[in-house]
């Protein structure tokens, strides 16, 4: 879109463009704290803190550690690890080595952490020691050939490292024997530490890092992202929340460092901001979120909606006993925000939701809604600094629709994405041209776009449900289940029917001391939604199935109806 209406309703001192941006990397960012403020915290985990300084020395003591092991430049390193400072100990370390990343889900199953293995060609990794087993299960199937351990208590303050010794390290699967040939992590810092660094040639253009994505078909792939990638991001990220951080200001990450909001996103501006960055390992544990966000105090809180939902109805938070007023900025991105979960997060918390988007394709870059200025209800936002974004026809992928039309969301940003990892096909669907200049990023997601440029996500393309002759999304759906006070967490999607096709169904977890039948939610619906759109079925569950980073599954939930009415 020529025009580019969203420039107009930036907030005040957000610059409509920040090219040409800097040929660094992060590496770069990390040296220029660590010579200027040395002392300055860097990471926060657990009571802990690590200084730029001590991170500096660390991730130079392990890039020494990798080239000794024989690690050699743009040799995929893998991480099997939650947010805990050895993860950035090891990313940092291995970008110094001239290695590239690749952080996996520490909850893959064991097919899928040999497919992530496989599919790099990974020769090392750096795994915590519950996931150490599920490792060595399927090792021998994949090129690795350096183990390297590390346990979470490594980076505890004293005291609770003695706690956790005495009461949880055998108890949860810590305490492990490693196999001969594998090493700890914490000897090779050890070892190396104070040593001089060795010096690799590493150039912005080089590639950083391979983040797993399902892509526009839900097969997972790696998406290649370069060192200046992170740069970028980073700094559009800053430009768009000046008004709200600034260089002391914590930045809270109770999301997983394998995926792109946390990876590209929160540790760019951090670096970059010079902003603490407090670690939380696991984000399904509502109360240490809480907790640690009373200890540390964060400027910025980086959440998905599933976890926003958990907070609400956890009951300290509705007992009114946790105090959230140090939070300038309440971030939610990974999937689409109910305008219930938004409004009831500020009747109840008394703060505002800036809600974003971005996929894994586009290394962070898309949308996100003013800090300060006018949050539209259902919006997704504006796209960011140097961003550009269409609404194409979703068939044709071509023609450009008018503002209000549905159609499929197109991007096209300086840190997109420069393909998939050994998946040369799927880069051509993904990656198009359309006219001159940069390949257009086709994101699979529908969307419409308002005259004031803000975008309104409507679902997933391949999520759309086609009953009856009709097309119909299943977030219309679930945005009017999720609106009735007795439900907690929805999810819809299409199932098989012999009348109409295919028919929506929904997935509810109730409320705690809550109670509503399917007649009466069918009831609801009906009330507020056409006759083709009200669920044929409503089953109620305990949870509901959802990635690490929070996103509903609602492929698995129509999967397993699948399952069940065939047998």
């Amino acid at each position: 879109m020529s025009h580019r209406p969203w420039l107009a309703h930036y907030d005040a001192g957000v610059p409509h463009s920040l090219d040409p941006y800097p040929k660094t990397t992060l590496l770069h960012y990390l040296d220029k704290i660590s010579a200027h403020k040395p002392d300055h915290p860097a990471l926060i985990f657990k009571g802990s803190t690590i200084s730029a300084r001590e991170l500096n020395l660390q991730s130079d003591a392990f890039a020494n550690a990798l080239i000794e092991l024989g690690v050699r430049p743009q040799e995929r390193v893998a991480l099997l690890l939650p947010n805990i400072p050895q993860f950035m100990v090891a990313e940092f370390g291995i970008w110094k080595a001239g290695a590239i990343v690749v952080p996996i889900n520490p909850l893959s199953a064991e097919p899928e952490l040999e497919h992530a293995l496989v599919n790099t060609e990974a020769e090392t990794i750096i795994v915590l020691t519950p996931f150490y087993q599920r490792l060595k299960a399927v090792q021998e199937r994949t090129q690795i050939h350096r183990v390297i351990a590390t346990s979470i208590k490594d980076h505890l303050p004293p005291t609770l490292r003695i706690l956790f010794t005495l009461f949880k390290e055998r108890q949860e699967g810590h305490r492990i024997n490693i196999a001969h040939g594998d090493v700890w992590m914490k000897d090779l810092v050890r070892k190396h530490k104070g040593k001089p660094r060795t010096l690799l040639p590493v150039t912005p253009d080089d590639p950083a890092v391979i983040l797993s994505s399902g892509g526009t078909t839900g097969t997972p792939k790696g998406v290649i992202g370069l060192h200046r990638h992170y740069v970028t991001s980073g700094l559009q990220i800053q430009a768009w929340t000046k008004s709200a951080l600034g260089w002391n200001d914590t930045i809270l990450l109770p999301l997983p460092l394998f995926h792109v909001y946390a990876n590209v996103g929160a540790q760019s501006l951090a670096f970059i901001g010079g902003n603490p960055l407090a670690l939380v390992p696991n984000p399904r544990d509502i109360s240490d979120v809480l907790k640690t966000t009373e200890r540390v105090q964060p400027a910025c809180f980086n959440g998905v909606p599933t976890l926003y939902t958990a907070m609400l109805n956890h009951p300290d938070v509705k007992a009114g006993k946790v105090k959230l007023s140090s939070v300038k900025v309440f971030v939610s991105g990974a999937s689409a925000l109910l305008s219930e979960t938004k409004q009831q997060f500020k009747e109840q918390i008394g703060a505002t939701i800036v809600e974003g988007y971005s996929l894994t394709e586009s290394m962070m870059a898309c949308c996100l809604n003013p800090v300060q200025g006018i949050q539209k209800v259902g919006s997704i936002g504006m796209p960011l600094p140097d961003v550009d974004v269409r609404i194409v026809d979703s068939e044709t992928g071509e023609q450009e629709l008018a503002c209000g039309k549905v159609g499929e969301l197109l991007l096209r940003a300086p840190q997109q994405m420069v393909g998939y990892w050994n998946a040369s096909e799927e880069n051509s669907e993904t990656l198009q041209n359309h006219g001159s200049g940069q390949p257009w990023v086709h994101t699979g997601d529908l969307a419409y776009m308002d005259e004031d440029g803000y975008i309104f996500l409507v679902d997933r393309k391949k999520d759309m449900i086609k009953t009856s002759g009709f097309q119909v999304w299943p977030r219309e759906i679930e945005e009017v289940l999720a609106s009735h006070p007795a439900v907690m967490e929805v999810g819809v999607a299409g199932i098989p029917d012999s009348h109409k096709g295919e028919a929506p169904k929904g997935w509810i977890v109730l409320k705690e001391g809550c109670t509503v039948t399917e007649s009466q939610l069918r009831d609801f619906c009906r009330e507020r939604l056409s006759a083709y759109k009200i669920p044929i079925a409503i089953e109620f569950r305990p949870t509901l199935p959802k990635t690490l980073v929070g996103k509903i599954l609602r492929r698995e939930l129509a999967a397993e109806h699948r399952e069940k009415e065939s047998t």
